[in-house]
């Protein structure tokens, strides 16, 4: 089994783990009934339609 030859440091250490926090920015699409921005595969929070179907009745 491998062992380490020598102990890292911490420094090394934290800069290695230090990558973990970047997380991308969600992808947002306009919808096509509306035009407002939300997140893809959800349905539209303004309008409550998804993928063209009401799927959640808004009243006006």
């Amino acid at each position: 089994m491998a062992v380490p030859k020598r102990k890292v440091s911490k420094a090394r250490r934290d800069k290695r783990r230090s990558n973990v926090w970047k997380l991308d920015v969600p992808a947002f699409s306009k919808c096509p009934q509306c035009g407002e921005l939300k997140a893809p595969h959800k349905v539209c929070t303004n309008c409550g339609y998804y993928k063209g179907v009401q799927v959640l009745k808004k009243e006006a």
